[in-house]
């Protein structure tokens, strides 16, 4: 089960702010990990968020009896982290929404097997946002007897 995880924007407050839309949640400034960080809460029973750090920020391994931090680096541009994520909004709501942020967005369907709405968070990291139907799909798709089956059967 995934709690929370971090991505990286050259907006983090407006970041933060336009994923706790597609959730109907809320978001905070976030500093305990680099000044300027910010946090999405779903403001659901499992305290799911996405910590959202300025561009170049990285994660460091601190020596001794410390916390992890963030350090600044200059590298800006594309990721291979991804996230999927639910959202209670409709497919036209959230392609509402990238529209008004200028944000890239479509629907895809994944291996033939379930649907997602890919998002281009500043076009530039991808988040792939599922809708209610969308999840029941993701979820009759995801067990681990059909993963095997799909590769068994040569899907990418």
């Amino acid at each position: 089960m995934l709690f929370h995880l971090s991505i990286a924007a050259q907006e983090p407050q407006h970041v933060a702010e336009v994923i706790a839309e597609f959730w109907r949640g809320e978001a905070h400034p976030f500093p305990p990990v680099t000044p300027g960080s910010w946090i999405a809460l779903a403001r659901d029973d499992r305290g799911t968020a996405i910590e959202v750090y300025p561009i170049d920020t990285v994660l460091r391994e601190a020596e001794g009896d410390a916390d992890s931090f963030g350090e600044r680096t200059g590298q800006t541009r594309f990721t291979a982290t991804h996230a999927a994520i639910a959202t209670p909004l409709s497919q036209d709501e959230v392609l509402a929404i990238a529209a008004r942020e200028g944000w890239p967005a479509k629907y895809r369907k994944r291996g033939g097997a379930f649907g997602v709405i890919e998002l281009w968070i500043e076009g530039r990291q991808m988040v792939e946002l599922l809708t209610q139907e969308m999840q029941a799909e993701y979820l009759a798709a995801m067990t681990p007897a059909n993963y095997r089956a799909m590769m068994g059967a040569g899907a990418r």
